[in-house]
């Protein structure tokens, strides 16, 4: 996963155009415009913060019951399935993806100028997937099926003060997937910090809790870009503030379950 943000290709942005227009078009009219650039950003602002490694010699180990290593084994089984443009299964799903973001508009082809709508690099979402693979796919259309209001809110950044440059949310959205598996530390046979062991336990409840945190992690990130009044080359802080608040949130000593985060309450559905 470490390759992410070192090759080549573009980024793009989206420039709000007219702060007097309409926010619910932002991402998806006239009002805003695609700007490519070098993918040296990417790595500056989407890819760098997410990477980030602690001294993994200081870490300790907890011990996991039987149920918490299988709901571990699976999730991490999800982790190692990297998206594959040749598979039918794959194909369908990011097709779905534009049929929930995009309702009613006719998707032209997997390849195709449309998806920079979405706040892809480029024409092909499939070179976007190697830093997520296909769970960063997964992660966004449960998103866009289980808060459908919240997830359109994004999109189409229609909530809030936004900045002259906005960041793009369908590579945020991979960005945070990642971000994700570093906290959760998803990589190591057993956790090695107390808010991977604290999610394994709410993982063993609830099979799909990866997917809810994804969910709230991205309300959560952008809430943190409209208090900041961040612009796109703001968005490694903004991530770092957005890892920190995640991690506090899920140890919290009254925490339950992921309902009981305070940022899930800044999701509707």
């Amino acid at each position: 996963m470490d390759e992410r943000g070192d090759g080549g290709g573009s980024f793009v942005a989206v420039r709000r155009i007219s702060q007097g227009l309409d926010r619910g078009s932002a991402c998806h009219s006239g009002s805003a415009e695609v700007v490519a650039g070098s993918a040296a950003w990417l790595g500056r602002g989407f890819s760098c913060v997410c990477a980030q490694r602690r001294d993994s010699d200081a870490r300790p180990s907890f011990d996991l019951t039987s149920a918490q290593e299988e709901c571990l084994e699976r999730l991490q089984n999800r982790l190692d399935i990297a998206y594959d443009s040749t598979i039918l299964e794959h194909q369908e799903a990011l097709r779905a993806l534009w049929h929930v973001a995009f309702p009613g508009e006719k998707l032209h082809g997997l390849i195709s100028e449309q998806w920079k709508e979405m706040g892809w690099q480029g024409k092909d979402p499939s070179t976007d997937f190697r830093g997520g693979g296909f769970i960063s796919l997964e992660n966004l259309l449960y998103f866009a099926r289980s808060f459908p209001k919240s997830f359109q809110d994004l999109l189409r950044k229609r909530e809030g003060d936004r900045a002259l440059w906005e960041y793009p949310f369908a590579v945020a959205g991979v960005n945070i997937t990642f971000m994700l598996i570093q906290i959760l530390d998803l990589e190591a046979v057993k956790p090695r910090t107390l808010v991977g062991a604290t999610f394994l336990k709410f993982l063993a409840e609830d099979e799909s809790a990866f997917d809810l945190l994804y969910c709230i992690a991205f309300k959560l990130m952008d809430r943190q870009w409209l208090a900041m009044h961040a612009s796109y080359m703001d968005f490694n802080t903004v991530m770092k503030a957005t890892r920190r608040q995640l991690e506090n949130e899920l140890l919290q000593e009254d925490i339950t379950c992921l309902e009981d985060l305070p940022s899930y309450k800044l999701l509707s559905r």
